[in-house]
C-alpha cells in the first residue's frame, strides 16, 4: 500500500536557524523586520507547497543579547495576521508561549487570526523558562517544570474552552426579531486554577475551525489537548519512536536543514557561518547537511513513520529556494508529500476533524475521551 503523504512545515522567523543567517540574508540587515520581507518569504513557502508556516517568538529578544546579530522582532500573531492576509492556501501557526499570559488575550487573537485567515490558523504551544521574562512582565517568576507545565496545561485548556464558549449557531443575525446572539448558546468557562481564574464567554465568536490547529513538543501538555505533537530524535527511528510514543493525532519530525546551493556546498555555508557564531546541535532533533537528492531521501524514509516534518532552515534566502526548486517539486511527483488545496481550513489539509463545542451534548463527551488519552 502506500504510504501516507507528509505534510510539510517550515520555519519562517527571523533570517535562518542559524545565529549568524543574517550575515548570508539576500537583504539588508534593516528590512528584516519589514512587510514586504515577509511577505516575500510567505510568498515562496505557500508557492512550494507547504503546507503550514510557523513563527516563533518570545518576550525576549532573540539571540544571545549581543550586538552580533539581530535584537529585535514583530510579535509572531501580528505577523502570522499579516501572513494570512498576503497568502490563500497555506497555513499559519506563531509560537504563543502560556507562561505571564493572560488566556483570555490569547484566545482572542487567536481566534481572531484564524477569521482573518478563513480557518488557516494554528498556534504552537510554548513556554517562557528565562526568569528575565517575568521581570518583562512584572511578574513573579514561574520556576520548575512543574509549575511550567502547570501554567502550560491551564492556559491550553482555558483557550480551548473559550474557543467553545460560542457554540457553532450563536450568531443567528435575525433581522425579524432584531436579535444578532442567541445568549443560551454562549457559555461561561468558570475556570479556576491556582494562579488565576476566568469567567467567559470569550469576545470572539467560534473560530472557523472550532478551534485552531495546536502544535506542541510531547510532555509539554496532555497529548488529548494537542493536534500536532512537534517530535525530536537525532535519528529517523528515533523521531518515529517518539512519534509513535507522542500520543496526539498527528506527530511532526523536527529537521534543521542546509542544502548544498550552485555555488557552495551545505558544509561550507555552514563552515563561513561558524566563523561568526556556532550552530549548536540539539541531540533531540534531526540535522540534514547535503544535496537536495539526500534530504529527499530521509523525507521519504520518514514517510508512514511520522505525519509531516517542520524544517528549520540554515539561511532562509538560500535553503528556501533549493527547497522549492528541487525538494518539494521531487515529493510530489513522487507522491510522498502533500499540497494543501485551495478553499479548505488547516485542519482540512491535515486530515483533522473539526471538534464540536464541548459546552454542547456530543462535545462533552468528545472532551472526556480527548482527555482520557
Amino acid at each position: 500500500m502506500p504510504r501516507p503523504a507528509l505534510h510539510l512545515a517550515v520555519e519562517i522567523d527571523g533570517d535562518g536557524a542559524h545565529p549568524a543567517a543574517w550575515r548570508r540574508a539576500a537583504h539588508s540587515p534593516g528590512e528584516l523586520l519589514t512587510p514586504r520581507r515577509l511577505a516575500r518569504v510567505a510568498a515562496a513557502a505557500e508557492n512550494a507547497g507547504f503546507t503550514l508556516v510557523t513563527l516563533e517568538d518570545s518576550i525576549l529578544p532573540p539571540g544571545d543579547g549581543s550586538d552580533s546579530g539581530p535584537v529585535g522582532r514583530i510579535g509572531a500573531v501580528e505577523r502570522a495576521a499579516f501572513v494570512a492576509a498576503s497568502t490563500s492556501v497555506l497555513g499559519v501557526a506563531p509560537v504563543v508561549a502560556t507562561t505571564y499570559a493572560e488566556p483570555f488575550h490569547v484566545s482572542s487573537q487567536l481566534a481572531s487570526l484564524d477569521h482573518v485567515s478563513a480557518g488557516r490558523a494554528g498556534w504552537v504551544v510554548d513556554v517562557e523558562e528565562d526568569p528575565a521574562a517575568a521581570r518583562a512582565w512584572g511578574r513573579p517568576a514561574v520556576e520548575g517544570a512543574e509549575s511550567l507545565a502547570r501554567e502550560a496545561r491551564d492556559g491550553l485548556r482555558v483557550v480551548r474552552d473559550l474557543w467553545d464558549s460560542w457554540e457553532d449557531d450563536a450568531v443567528i443575525r435575525s433581522v425579524a426579531t432584531s436579535r444578532y446572539l442567541d445568549r443560551s448558546r454562549l457559555h461561561a468557562v468558570d475556570f479556576t486554577g491556582e494562579t488565576y481564574s476566568v469567567k467567559g464567554p470569550s469576545i470572539v465568536p467560534r473560530p472557523p475551525q472550532g478551534r485552531p490547529v495546536v502544535l506542541a513538543r510531547p510532555g509539554l501538555v496532555p497529548a488529548g489537548l494537542v493536534d500536532v505533537a512537534l517530535v525530536g530524535g537525532a535519528t529517523p527511528t528515533e523521531a518515529a519512536e517518539a512519534a509513535e510514543a507522542a500520543g496526539a493525532p498527528l506527530a511532526f519530525a523536527e529537521i534543521e536543514v542546509a542544502l548544498d546551493t550552485p555555488g557552495e556546498t551545505a558544509r561550507e555555508r555552514i563552515a563561513d557561518l561558524e566563523r561568526y557564531a556556532p550552530w549548536e546541535a540539539d541531540p533531540d532533533r534531526l540535522r540534514y547537511a547535503g544535496p537536495a537528492a539526500g534530504l529527499v531521501d530521509l523525507l521519504a524514509e520518514l514517510g508512514g513513520r511520522v505525519d509531516g516534518v517542520r524544517l528549520r532552515p540554515l539561511v532562509l534566502d538560500e535553503d528556501l529556494a533549493v527547497l522549492s526548486r528541487l525538494v518539494l517539486p521531487e515529493l510530489f511527483v513522487r507522491r510522498l508529500a502533500a499540497r494543501p488545496l485551495p478553499g479548505t481550513t488547516l485542519r482540512t489539509s491535515l486530515g483533522l476533524p473539526r471538534p464540536l463545542s464541548r459546552f454542547t451534548t456530543d462535545g462533552a463527551a468528545a472532551r472526556v475521551r480527548e482527555e482520557s488519552r
